[in-house]
Protein backbone atom coordinates (compact mmCIF):
# COMPACT_ATOMS: atom_id res chain seq x y z
CA UNK A 1 0.00 0.00 0.00
CA UNK A 2 1.19 3.37 -0.94
CA UNK A 3 0.95 6.43 0.92
CA UNK A 4 2.29 9.93 0.87
CA UNK A 5 6.34 9.81 0.49
CA UNK A 6 6.89 12.08 3.16
CA UNK A 7 5.67 10.17 6.29
CA UNK A 8 8.18 7.16 5.96
CA UNK A 9 12.11 7.23 6.67
CA UNK A 10 14.09 6.42 3.54
CA UNK A 11 15.64 2.98 3.62
CA UNK A 12 18.69 3.33 1.10
CA UNK A 13 20.03 1.42 -1.21
CA UNK A 14 23.00 1.33 -3.27
CA UNK A 15 23.09 3.99 -5.75
CA UNK A 16 22.18 2.52 -9.22
CA UNK A 17 25.25 2.71 -11.70
CA UNK A 18 25.22 5.26 -14.78
CA UNK A 19 26.56 1.97 -17.20
CA UNK A 20 23.27 0.41 -17.69
CA UNK A 21 21.57 0.66 -20.90
CA UNK A 22 17.90 0.74 -19.60
CA UNK A 23 17.15 2.09 -15.97
CA UNK A 24 13.74 0.32 -15.09
CA UNK A 25 11.74 1.06 -11.87
CA UNK A 26 8.76 -0.99 -10.40
CA UNK A 27 6.56 0.65 -7.77
CA UNK A 28 5.27 -2.22 -6.02
CA UNK A 29 7.48 -4.87 -4.14
CA UNK A 30 4.82 -7.72 -3.89
CA UNK A 31 3.91 -10.26 -5.24
CA UNK A 32 4.06 -9.48 -8.87
CA UNK A 33 6.52 -6.96 -9.31
CA UNK A 34 8.85 -8.43 -6.66
CA UNK A 35 9.42 -11.84 -8.76
CA UNK A 36 8.89 -9.95 -12.10
CA UNK A 37 11.49 -7.42 -11.70
CA UNK A 38 14.03 -10.44 -10.27
CA UNK A 39 13.52 -12.27 -13.24
CA UNK A 40 14.04 -9.15 -15.73
CA UNK A 41 17.52 -8.44 -13.82
CA UNK A 42 18.52 -11.86 -13.71
CA UNK A 43 17.70 -12.29 -17.63
CA UNK A 44 18.98 -8.84 -18.47
CA UNK A 45 22.36 -8.04 -16.58
CA UNK A 46 22.93 -5.18 -18.75
CA UNK A 47 19.61 -3.20 -17.45
CA UNK A 48 19.80 -1.59 -13.46
CA UNK A 49 16.66 -2.48 -12.32
CA UNK A 50 15.41 -0.76 -9.13
CA UNK A 51 12.00 -2.03 -7.05
CA UNK A 52 10.19 1.04 -4.42
CA UNK A 53 7.96 0.46 -2.14
CA UNK A 54 6.96 2.30 1.22
CA UNK A 55 6.57 -0.79 3.49
CA UNK A 56 10.21 -0.57 5.21
CA UNK A 57 10.48 -4.43 6.26
CA UNK A 58 9.43 -5.73 2.83
CA UNK A 59 12.20 -3.49 1.23
CA UNK A 60 14.64 -5.09 3.94
CA UNK A 61 13.63 -8.68 3.67
CA UNK A 62 14.04 -8.27 -0.40
CA UNK A 63 17.61 -6.43 0.15
CA UNK A 64 18.44 -9.63 2.58
CA UNK A 65 18.19 -12.30 -0.02
CA UNK A 66 15.40 -14.21 1.58
CA UNK A 67 12.03 -12.13 0.06
CA UNK A 68 8.95 -11.51 2.14
CA UNK A 69 7.19 -13.78 0.05
CA UNK A 70 6.82 -17.53 -0.67
CA UNK A 71 7.42 -18.92 -4.52
CA UNK A 72 9.43 -21.89 -5.60
CA UNK A 73 12.70 -20.67 -7.30
CA UNK A 74 12.17 -16.81 -6.71
CA UNK A 75 15.20 -17.03 -3.89
CA UNK A 76 17.73 -18.37 -6.20
CA UNK A 77 16.50 -15.65 -8.86
CA UNK A 78 17.03 -12.35 -6.30
CA UNK A 79 20.12 -14.07 -5.17
CA UNK A 80 21.78 -14.24 -8.94
CA UNK A 81 21.16 -10.25 -9.69
CA UNK A 82 20.98 -8.57 -5.99
CA UNK A 83 23.50 -5.90 -5.84
CA UNK A 84 24.40 -6.17 -9.26
CA UNK A 85 21.58 -4.58 -11.56
CA UNK A 86 18.83 -5.52 -9.19
CA UNK A 87 18.31 -2.92 -5.68
CA UNK A 88 15.63 -2.82 -3.72
CA UNK A 89 14.30 1.20 -2.09
CA UNK A 90 11.77 2.98 -0.05
CA UNK A 91 12.91 6.01 -1.70
CA UNK A 92 10.30 6.32 -4.01
CA UNK A 93 10.88 9.96 -5.63
CA UNK A 94 14.46 9.10 -6.04
CA UNK A 95 13.78 6.43 -8.11
CA UNK A 96 11.05 7.83 -10.29
CA UNK A 97 13.90 10.68 -10.91
CA UNK A 98 16.66 8.19 -11.82
CA UNK A 99 14.54 6.11 -14.22
CA UNK A 100 13.07 5.89 -17.64
CA UNK A 101 10.88 3.17 -17.69
CA UNK A 102 8.37 2.56 -14.48
CA UNK A 103 6.32 -0.66 -13.64
CA UNK A 104 3.54 0.30 -11.61
CA UNK A 105 2.61 -2.60 -9.63
CA UNK A 106 0.20 -1.71 -6.58
CA UNK A 107 -2.72 -3.14 -4.81
CA UNK A 108 -5.86 -2.78 -6.94
CA UNK A 109 -8.23 -3.93 -4.05
CA UNK A 110 -12.11 -4.04 -4.83
CA UNK A 111 -13.92 -1.32 -2.70
CA UNK A 112 -15.46 -1.52 0.42
CA UNK A 113 -16.93 1.82 0.42
CA UNK A 114 -18.77 4.33 -1.77
CA UNK A 115 -20.14 3.67 -5.55
CA UNK A 116 -19.52 0.36 -6.82
CA UNK A 117 -18.42 -0.92 -3.11
CA UNK A 118 -17.83 -4.70 -3.11
CA UNK A 119 -17.35 -4.83 -7.13
CA UNK A 120 -15.69 -2.06 -8.16
CA UNK A 121 -11.58 -1.80 -8.11
CA UNK A 122 -10.09 0.68 -5.28
CA UNK A 123 -8.01 2.89 -7.49
CA UNK A 124 -7.01 5.23 -5.03
CA UNK A 125 -3.46 4.28 -4.55
CA UNK A 126 -3.08 3.39 -8.44
CA UNK A 127 -3.78 7.55 -8.82
CA UNK A 128 -1.58 7.68 -5.50
CA UNK A 129 1.27 6.48 -8.16
CA UNK A 130 0.36 8.59 -10.72
CA UNK A 131 0.83 11.79 -9.36
CA UNK A 132 4.07 10.53 -7.56
CA UNK A 133 5.04 10.02 -11.19
CA UNK A 134 3.84 13.41 -12.38
CA UNK A 135 5.23 15.10 -9.28
CA UNK A 136 8.64 13.52 -9.49
CA UNK A 137 9.63 13.16 -13.20
CA UNK A 138 12.35 15.44 -14.35
CA UNK A 139 12.24 13.75 -18.04
CA UNK A 140 10.04 11.76 -20.49
CA UNK A 141 8.97 7.97 -19.12
CA UNK A 142 7.57 5.28 -20.32
CA UNK A 143 4.79 4.15 -17.87
CA UNK A 144 3.64 0.68 -17.60
CA UNK A 145 0.66 -1.20 -15.65
CA UNK A 146 1.74 -3.93 -14.27
CA UNK A 147 -1.77 -3.95 -11.62
CA UNK A 148 -4.43 -5.57 -13.05
CA UNK A 149 -6.99 -2.23 -13.89
CA UNK A 150 -10.35 -1.68 -15.12
CA UNK A 151 -10.53 -1.57 -18.70
CA UNK A 152 -9.93 2.46 -19.66
CA UNK A 153 -7.34 3.32 -16.71
CA UNK A 154 -4.66 3.65 -18.87
CA UNK A 155 -6.87 6.48 -20.01
CA UNK A 156 -7.34 8.09 -16.57
CA UNK A 157 -3.27 7.87 -15.84
CA UNK A 158 -2.56 10.01 -19.58
CA UNK A 159 -5.13 12.55 -18.47
CA UNK A 160 -3.10 12.83 -14.94
CA UNK A 161 0.45 12.48 -16.15
CA UNK A 162 -0.70 15.06 -19.49
CA UNK A 163 -1.82 17.58 -17.06
CA UNK A 164 2.00 18.93 -17.36
CA UNK A 165 3.32 21.14 -20.03
CA UNK A 166 6.89 21.97 -19.78
CA UNK A 167 8.00 19.17 -22.35
CA UNK A 168 8.01 16.15 -19.83
CA UNK A 169 5.98 13.40 -22.33
CA UNK A 170 4.60 10.19 -21.02
CA UNK A 171 3.65 7.35 -22.58
CA UNK A 172 1.42 4.53 -20.61
CA UNK A 173 1.51 1.43 -21.38
CA UNK A 174 -0.42 -1.92 -20.52
CA UNK A 175 1.39 -5.23 -19.65
CA UNK A 176 -0.92 -7.19 -17.18
CA UNK A 177 0.99 -10.40 -15.57
CA UNK A 178 -0.13 -13.68 -16.25
CA UNK A 179 1.40 -15.07 -13.66
CA UNK A 180 -0.06 -18.48 -11.62
CA UNK A 181 1.68 -18.35 -7.59
CA UNK A 182 3.10 -21.18 -7.14
CA UNK A 183 4.59 -21.47 -10.67
CA UNK A 184 4.93 -17.83 -11.10
CA UNK A 185 9.04 -18.17 -11.85
CA UNK A 186 8.28 -20.72 -14.36
CA UNK A 187 5.96 -18.51 -15.79
CA UNK A 188 7.67 -15.48 -16.15
CA UNK A 189 11.00 -17.72 -17.63
CA UNK A 190 8.92 -19.46 -19.93
CA UNK A 191 5.27 -17.54 -20.22
CA UNK A 192 2.35 -18.84 -22.81
CA UNK A 193 2.70 -15.27 -23.43
CA UNK A 194 3.46 -11.44 -23.03
CA UNK A 195 1.19 -8.88 -23.88
CA UNK A 196 1.63 -5.65 -24.21
CA UNK A 197 -0.89 -3.02 -24.97
CA UNK A 198 -0.51 0.76 -26.59
CA UNK A 199 -1.67 3.65 -28.06
CA UNK A 200 -1.46 2.94 -32.14
CA UNK A 201 0.41 6.44 -32.12
CA UNK A 202 4.28 6.87 -33.38
CA UNK A 203 5.21 7.80 -29.76
CA UNK A 204 2.69 4.51 -28.53
CA UNK A 205 4.24 2.15 -30.77
CA UNK A 206 7.73 3.54 -30.24
CA UNK A 207 7.02 2.90 -26.63
CA UNK A 208 5.59 -0.54 -27.10
CA UNK A 209 8.81 -1.51 -28.76
CA UNK A 210 11.32 -0.87 -26.14
CA UNK A 211 9.29 -3.34 -23.80
CA UNK A 212 9.58 -5.77 -26.88
CA UNK A 213 12.62 -5.23 -26.64
CA UNK A 214 13.40 -6.04 -22.86
CA UNK A 215 11.17 -9.26 -22.59
CA UNK A 216 12.78 -10.15 -26.19
CA UNK A 217 15.94 -10.95 -24.05
CA UNK A 218 14.32 -14.27 -23.33
CA UNK A 219 11.07 -14.85 -24.83
CA UNK A 220 10.31 -15.41 -28.30
CA UNK A 221 9.17 -12.80 -30.44
CA UNK A 222 6.64 -15.27 -30.92
CA UNK A 223 5.36 -15.22 -27.67
CA UNK A 224 5.18 -11.37 -27.35
CA UNK A 225 1.85 -10.26 -28.28
CA UNK A 226 0.82 -6.93 -29.00
CA UNK A 227 -2.55 -4.98 -29.36
CA UNK A 228 -4.29 -1.79 -28.54
CA UNK A 229 -4.44 -0.48 -24.94
CA UNK A 230 -7.67 -1.40 -24.51
CA UNK A 231 -7.71 -4.82 -25.82
CA UNK A 232 -4.89 -5.66 -23.56
CA UNK A 233 -6.60 -4.12 -20.40
CA UNK A 234 -9.84 -6.42 -21.10
CA UNK A 235 -7.65 -9.51 -22.21
CA UNK A 236 -6.41 -10.12 -18.81
CA UNK A 237 -9.56 -9.42 -17.12
CA UNK A 238 -11.02 -11.89 -19.55
CA UNK A 239 -8.45 -14.40 -19.27
CA UNK A 240 -9.13 -14.49 -15.21
CA UNK A 241 -12.96 -15.27 -16.17
CA UNK A 242 -12.66 -17.79 -18.08
CA UNK A 243 -10.16 -20.05 -15.94
CA UNK A 244 -12.19 -19.28 -13.37
CA UNK A 245 -15.65 -20.07 -15.04
CA UNK A 246 -14.35 -23.62 -16.13
CA UNK A 247 -13.45 -23.93 -11.76
CA UNK A 248 -17.24 -23.06 -10.84
CA UNK A 249 -18.79 -25.27 -13.87
CA UNK A 250 -16.58 -28.19 -13.02
CA UNK A 251 -17.65 -27.52 -9.03
CA UNK A 252 -21.42 -27.65 -9.91
CA UNK A 253 -21.17 -30.92 -12.16
CA UNK A 254 -19.41 -32.08 -8.56
CA UNK A 255 -22.75 -31.64 -6.86
CA UNK A 256 -24.81 -33.44 -9.44
CA UNK A 257 -22.12 -36.04 -9.26
CA UNK A 258 -22.87 -36.29 -5.40
CA UNK A 259 -26.58 -36.73 -6.08
CA UNK A 260 -26.38 -39.01 -9.01
CA UNK A 261 -23.66 -41.33 -7.94
CA UNK A 262 -21.39 -40.03 -11.06
CA UNK A 263 -17.37 -39.57 -10.30
CA UNK A 264 -16.42 -36.06 -11.13
CA UNK A 265 -12.50 -37.45 -11.58
CA UNK A 266 -13.78 -39.77 -14.02
CA UNK A 267 -16.64 -36.62 -15.85
CA UNK A 268 -13.36 -34.14 -15.85
CA UNK A 269 -11.65 -36.47 -17.09
CA UNK A 270 -13.59 -37.60 -20.19
CA UNK A 271 -15.02 -33.87 -20.66
CA UNK A 272 -11.12 -32.36 -21.19
CA UNK A 273 -9.96 -35.33 -23.76
CA UNK A 274 -12.09 -33.35 -26.19
CA UNK A 275 -9.56 -30.89 -27.80
CA UNK A 276 -12.00 -28.77 -28.42
CA UNK A 277 -12.36 -28.12 -24.29
CA UNK A 278 -8.72 -30.00 -22.72
CA UNK A 279 -8.32 -30.85 -19.06
CA UNK A 280 -6.69 -27.61 -17.75
CA UNK A 281 -8.61 -26.02 -14.79
CA UNK A 282 -11.20 -29.32 -14.26
CA UNK A 283 -10.33 -30.08 -10.86
CA UNK A 284 -13.18 -30.39 -8.57
CA UNK A 285 -12.41 -28.40 -5.26
CA UNK A 286 -13.97 -26.53 -2.23
CA UNK A 287 -13.55 -23.63 -4.62
CA UNK A 288 -11.43 -21.15 -5.98
CA UNK A 289 -9.17 -18.41 -4.27
CA UNK A 290 -6.43 -16.07 -4.54
CA UNK A 291 -6.49 -12.16 -5.16
CA UNK A 292 -7.21 -12.05 -8.64
CA UNK A 293 -10.54 -14.21 -9.71
CA UNK A 294 -12.98 -12.68 -7.48
CA UNK A 295 -11.66 -9.25 -7.76
CA UNK A 296 -11.05 -9.33 -11.47
CA UNK A 297 -14.73 -10.86 -12.00
CA UNK A 298 -16.34 -7.92 -10.30
CA UNK A 299 -14.63 -5.71 -11.46
CA UNK A 300 -16.09 -6.81 -15.09
CA UNK A 301 -19.86 -7.07 -13.25
CA UNK A 302 -19.51 -3.87 -12.11
CA UNK A 303 -18.17 -2.26 -15.28
CA UNK A 304 -21.02 -4.38 -17.49
CA UNK A 305 -23.63 -2.76 -14.81
CA UNK A 306 -22.51 0.72 -15.72
CA UNK A 307 -22.20 0.33 -19.35
CA UNK A 308 -25.86 -1.33 -19.21
CA UNK A 309 -24.98 -4.80 -19.89
CA UNK A 310 -27.18 -5.97 -17.01
CA UNK A 311 -27.59 -9.45 -18.74
CA UNK A 312 -23.87 -9.95 -19.77
CA UNK A 313 -23.51 -8.86 -15.83
CA UNK A 314 -25.97 -11.66 -14.23
CA UNK A 315 -23.61 -14.17 -16.54
CA UNK A 316 -20.48 -13.23 -14.87
CA UNK A 317 -21.91 -13.23 -11.96
CA UNK A 318 -23.01 -16.44 -11.46
CA UNK A 319 -19.36 -17.61 -11.61
CA UNK A 320 -18.68 -16.01 -8.51
CA UNK A 321 -22.20 -17.31 -6.85
CA UNK A 322 -21.70 -20.66 -7.81
CA UNK A 323 -17.41 -20.46 -6.23
CA UNK A 324 -19.81 -19.08 -2.76
CA UNK A 325 -22.00 -22.16 -3.09
CA UNK A 326 -19.28 -24.75 -2.99
CA UNK A 327 -17.60 -23.05 0.31
CA UNK A 328 -21.44 -23.09 1.71
CA UNK A 329 -22.07 -26.36 0.32
CA UNK A 330 -18.82 -28.15 2.08
CA UNK A 331 -19.30 -26.83 5.10
CA UNK A 332 -22.86 -28.14 5.04
CA UNK A 333 -21.70 -31.38 3.85
CA UNK A 334 -19.85 -31.87 7.14
CA UNK A 335 -22.48 -30.57 9.50
CA UNK A 336 -24.79 -33.36 7.53
CA UNK A 337 -22.06 -36.04 7.45
CA UNK A 338 -21.07 -35.43 11.54
CA UNK A 339 -24.57 -36.29 13.03
CA UNK A 340 -26.20 -32.67 11.93
CA UNK A 341 -24.15 -30.96 14.81
CA UNK A 342 -20.13 -29.73 15.02
CA UNK A 343 -20.83 -28.46 17.96
CA UNK A 344 -17.78 -28.88 20.47
CA UNK A 345 -15.68 -31.21 17.36
CA UNK A 346 -12.45 -30.13 16.86
CA UNK A 347 -11.81 -29.89 13.20
CA UNK A 348 -8.06 -29.71 11.76
CA UNK A 349 -7.47 -27.77 8.37
CA UNK A 350 -5.12 -29.24 6.60
CA UNK A 351 -4.07 -25.81 4.05
CA UNK A 352 -4.88 -22.24 4.75
CA UNK A 353 -3.03 -20.96 1.38
CA UNK A 354 -5.35 -20.64 -1.93
CA UNK A 355 -3.65 -22.85 -3.16
CA UNK A 356 -0.05 -25.22 -2.96
CA UNK A 357 3.15 -23.90 -3.26
CA UNK A 358 2.50 -20.36 -1.60
CA UNK A 359 1.79 -18.61 1.09
CA UNK A 360 -1.03 -16.41 0.19
CA UNK A 361 -3.92 -16.53 1.46
CA UNK A 362 -5.89 -13.82 -0.02
CA UNK A 363 -9.59 -14.78 -0.91
CA UNK A 364 -9.03 -18.76 0.04
CA UNK A 365 -11.96 -20.77 0.91
CA UNK A 366 -10.35 -21.74 3.96
CA UNK A 367 -10.97 -18.04 5.56
CA UNK A 368 -14.75 -18.68 4.61
CA UNK A 369 -15.06 -22.04 5.62
CA UNK A 370 -12.93 -21.72 9.28
CA UNK A 371 -15.09 -18.81 9.68
CA UNK A 372 -18.86 -20.81 9.17
CA UNK A 373 -17.25 -23.98 11.35
CA UNK A 374 -16.95 -21.34 14.06
CA UNK A 375 -20.28 -20.14 13.49
CA UNK A 376 -21.23 -23.83 13.99
CA UNK A 377 -19.48 -23.69 17.36
CA UNK A 378 -16.84 -26.14 16.36
CA UNK A 379 -12.95 -25.81 17.19
CA UNK A 380 -10.98 -25.13 14.41
CA UNK A 381 -7.09 -25.53 14.49
CA UNK A 382 -5.42 -24.89 11.55
CA UNK A 383 -2.09 -26.04 10.01
CA UNK A 384 0.12 -25.24 6.89
CA UNK A 385 3.44 -25.64 5.85
CA UNK A 386 3.77 -21.66 4.93
CA UNK A 387 0.81 -19.61 5.45
CA UNK A 388 -0.12 -19.72 9.27
CA UNK A 389 1.26 -16.15 9.46
CA UNK A 390 -1.13 -15.23 6.96
CA UNK A 391 -3.59 -17.31 8.52
CA UNK A 392 -3.24 -15.48 12.26
CA UNK A 393 -3.99 -11.82 10.56
CA UNK A 394 -7.14 -13.35 8.06
CA UNK A 395 -9.18 -15.19 11.59
CA UNK A 396 -8.10 -11.83 13.62
CA UNK A 397 -9.70 -10.88 16.19
CA UNK A 398 -11.23 -14.58 16.58
CA UNK A 399 -10.22 -15.85 19.99
CA UNK A 400 -12.40 -18.56 21.20
CA UNK A 401 -12.18 -22.45 19.46
CA UNK A 402 -9.32 -21.51 17.38
CA UNK A 403 -5.68 -22.31 17.38
CA UNK A 404 -2.79 -22.78 14.74
CA UNK A 405 -0.07 -25.63 14.50
CA UNK A 406 2.51 -26.16 12.37
CA UNK A 407 2.88 -30.07 12.90
CA UNK A 408 0.03 -31.54 11.46
CA UNK A 409 0.42 -34.43 13.61
CA UNK A 410 -0.02 -32.38 16.47
CA UNK A 411 -2.59 -30.48 15.00
CA UNK A 412 -5.10 -33.29 14.37
CA UNK A 413 -4.50 -34.63 18.17
CA UNK A 414 -7.84 -34.92 19.09
CA UNK A 415 -9.68 -33.88 16.65
CA UNK A 416 -12.74 -35.35 14.97
CA UNK A 417 -12.31 -34.38 11.82
CA UNK A 418 -10.24 -33.30 8.92
CA UNK A 419 -10.88 -30.72 6.23
CA UNK A 420 -8.45 -30.70 3.10
CA UNK A 421 -7.95 -26.92 2.53
CA UNK A 422 -5.17 -26.63 0.49
CA UNK A 423 -2.92 -29.33 -2.04
CA UNK A 424 0.10 -29.72 -0.48
CA UNK A 425 2.10 -32.15 -1.44
CA UNK A 426 2.97 -32.99 2.03
CA UNK A 427 -0.72 -33.97 3.01
CA UNK A 428 -0.61 -37.12 0.67
CA UNK A 429 2.78 -38.37 2.09
CA UNK A 430 1.95 -38.28 5.94
CA UNK A 431 0.93 -41.16 8.03
CA UNK A 432 -2.29 -41.20 8.30
CA UNK A 433 -2.34 -44.85 10.30
CA UNK A 434 -0.61 -42.95 12.78
CA UNK A 435 -3.10 -39.97 12.57
CA UNK A 436 -6.15 -41.95 13.12
CA UNK A 437 -4.64 -43.22 16.05
CA UNK A 438 -4.74 -39.90 17.09
CA UNK A 439 -8.11 -38.63 16.31
CA UNK A 440 -11.24 -39.18 18.31
CA UNK A 441 -13.66 -41.84 16.84
CA UNK A 442 -15.08 -41.86 14.25
CA UNK A 443 -12.84 -40.24 12.33
CA UNK A 444 -13.82 -37.93 9.55
CA UNK A 445 -12.05 -36.72 6.57
CA UNK A 446 -13.48 -34.38 3.87
CA UNK A 447 -10.98 -34.02 1.12
CA UNK A 448 -11.67 -30.78 -0.33
CA UNK A 449 -9.22 -30.87 -2.96
CA UNK A 450 -9.60 -34.88 -3.47
CA UNK A 451 -5.58 -35.09 -3.30
CA UNK A 452 -5.65 -38.33 -0.95
CA UNK A 453 -6.13 -42.25 -1.50
CA UNK A 454 -10.12 -42.46 -0.46
CA UNK A 455 -10.11 -46.12 -0.64
CA UNK A 456 -6.82 -46.75 1.47
CA UNK A 457 -8.07 -44.42 3.85
CA UNK A 458 -11.58 -45.99 4.06
CA UNK A 459 -9.71 -49.45 4.86
CA UNK A 460 -7.71 -47.65 7.54
CA UNK A 461 -11.17 -47.14 9.42
CA UNK A 462 -11.89 -43.19 8.39
CA UNK A 463 -15.15 -41.95 7.14
CA UNK A 464 -14.30 -40.13 3.75
CA UNK A 465 -16.41 -37.93 1.90
CA UNK A 466 -14.14 -36.55 -1.37
CA UNK A 467 -15.78 -33.81 -3.38
CA UNK A 468 -18.01 -34.67 -6.84
CA UNK A 469 -17.72 -38.76 -5.67
CA UNK A 470 -19.61 -41.27 -3.25
CA UNK A 471 -18.67 -40.99 0.53
CA UNK A 472 -17.09 -43.95 1.58
CA UNK A 473 -18.94 -44.32 5.11
CA UNK A 474 -18.54 -47.16 7.52
CA UNK A 475 -22.27 -46.47 8.87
Amino acid sequence: MLKRLSKYPICESKQVPMKFEKRILCIGAGYVGGPTMAVIAAKCPRYGVTVVDVARGRIDAWNSGKPPIYEPGLDDVVRSALGRNLFFSTDIARGIRENDIIFVSVNTPTKTFGAGAGMAADLQYWELVARQILEHAESSKIVIEKSTLPVKTAQAMERILMSRNDGVHFDVLSNPEFLAEGTAIRDLLCPDRVLIGSRETERGLKAREELVEIYANWVPRERIVTSNIWSSELSKLASNFFLAQRISTINAISAICEKTGADVSEVARIVGMDSRIGGKFLNASVGFGGSCFKKDILNLVYLCRVEGLEEVADYLERVVRINEYQKERFVLNMLRAMFNTLAGKKICLFGFAFKADTGDTRQSPAIDVARRLLEEHAEVVVTDPQALANAREDLAGVEKGLSFVEDPYEAVRGCHAIAVMTEWTLYRGLDYRKILDLMVKPAFIFDGRNILDHKALFELGFNVYPIGKRPLSHF
